[in-house]
């Protein structure tokens, strides 16, 4: 064999080696650590029309364990996001929230390669805390109710090395809350938010 063959073949194996480390394989154990907004799509709602739920960016976590080489169980979790509530663009109110979800994602790339694109279905549990109100609805006590939803998400991981990855995932989250103002239910508010996250994450 000769030498410029004898050197392709060791980049061959060296490369196909790298490749492999970078794998996401049965067993492994994901960390993600990011930023995470939350973005309420309540600009249409039509319970109390001007009404709105803004944007919030909190410290976002998920842990991933791959059931299998292509399929992994995702838990989400996050700082506590709080959200200004205003009615035609005066705030009125706002709340904090937690909105875990456990999702099972598919994995559809060969597990050598380092671009691991996924999709996840699961399901979300939103907890409302904290309400507190102030302008127009000033001495009044609001009360948001807890939610269980569908979720959905795409995203995409890029292996540095063996352990280290870059994120990006996004969700759509039914979130649905009966809203009271003293005791006196309004009715359902639809926040149904898109939330995005920007992450690094490590292998284990």
């Amino acid at each position: 064999m000769n030498r410029k063959a004898l050197s392709a073949l060791v980049l061959g194996v060296s490369l196909a080696a790298t490749a492999n480390c970078m794998a996401h394989e049965a067993g492994d154990m994901i960390l993600r650590v990011g930023a995470a907004n939350v973005d309420p799509q309540t600009s249409n709602n039509t319970l109390v029309p001007g009404l709105d739920v803004d944007a919030n960016t909190q410290l976002g976590i998920t842990g991933t364990y791959m059931l299998t080489d292509n399929l992994g169980l995702e838990l989400l979790a996050a700082t506590p996001f709080k959200h200004d509530i205003t009615l035609n663009g005066a705030k009125v109110g706002d709340t904090e929230h937690l909105p875990p979800t456990l999702s099972l994602q598919y994995y559809p790339m060969d597990s050598s390669s380092a671009f691991q694109p996924y999709v996840g279905l699961g399901i979300n549990y939103t907890a409302f805390f904290s309400e507190s109100t102030t302008g127009a609805l000033a001495g009044t006590k609001l009360q948001l109710d807890s939610s269980w939803g569908l979720a959905g998400q795409i995203g995409v991981d890029y292996s540095l090395n063996d352990q280290w990855l870059l994120n990006a995932a996004v969700w759509k989250m039914d979130i649905n809350t009966d809203v009271k103002v003293d005791g006196t239910n309004l009715g359902e508010l639809e926040i149904d938010p898109m939330v995005y996250m920007v992450s690094v994450g490590y292998k284990f």
